[in-house]
């Protein structure tokens, strides 16, 4: 397990990457337009197994409840390579999914091109747009890790949700999430690493 930061490369206002992927629950396609209309957009790469995404998972359900009423869109992408990583192959995120009751799409990056596209980088990895789809947060969900002591509240993303559906600027201050790197296929790790 290598503990491995957000790359935080995509500038704030950079334009949401389109993307199509199926949902491992419903077995939808999920893109940009599923959530036209909507104030936020919050893009979340997670997986099963990882540790760091263990320690938040209650939240992250938690956040799709609280959010759901409310005008923000919300997906969830599991990028690992599943054949390296059996428990996030789609089925695995389809339980994952269930035993959580997530209110939101759930889909696996089989090709990982969207993963690159985020430039994505760990496992809980977090991209807010807002109604333009310009990235406004990117980082952590908040401050606490597996065994640091500190609560899981999701502080730091939810305050960036609530400044933007409320109209008002997301605070440029911005520390990166830190988890379990994705797991890229054998020889396709993306090129920003070496930036």
């Amino acid at each position: 397990m290598a503990l491995t930061p957000s790359t935080m490369i995509l500038p704030l206002g950079a334009k949401a990457p389109d993307f199509e992927l199926k949902d491992a629950v419903s077995g939808k396609t999920i893109s940009l337009s599923t959530f036209s209309g909507k104030k936020a957009l919050l893009v979340m790469f997670i997986c099963r197994h990882c540790p760091y995404v263990v320690h938040v998972k209650e939240e992250l359900a938690r956040l799709g409840r609280d959010y759901a009423p409310k005008e923000a869109g919300i997906v969830a992408i599991s990028a690992n390579d599943a054949k390296g990583t059996p428990d996030d192959a789609p089925e695995k995120l389809k339980e994952m999914a269930g035993e959580l009751k997530f209110s939101f799409p759930f889909c696996h990056d089989e090709t990982q091109e969207v993963a690159k596209a985020f430039t994505a980088a760990c496992t809980p990895d977090f991209f807010l747009f807002d109604g333009e789809r310009k990235l406004v947060y990117r980082g952590q969900l908040d401050d606490s890790r597996p065994g640091n002591g500190k609560p899981v509240t999701g502080k730091e993303l939810r305050a960036a949700l609530e400044a933007v559906l409320a109209g008002s600027p997301v605070s440029p201050h911005q520390m990166p999430s830190m988890g379990c790197n994705i797991k890229w296929k054998p020889g396709s790790e993306p090129d920003y690493f070496s930036r």
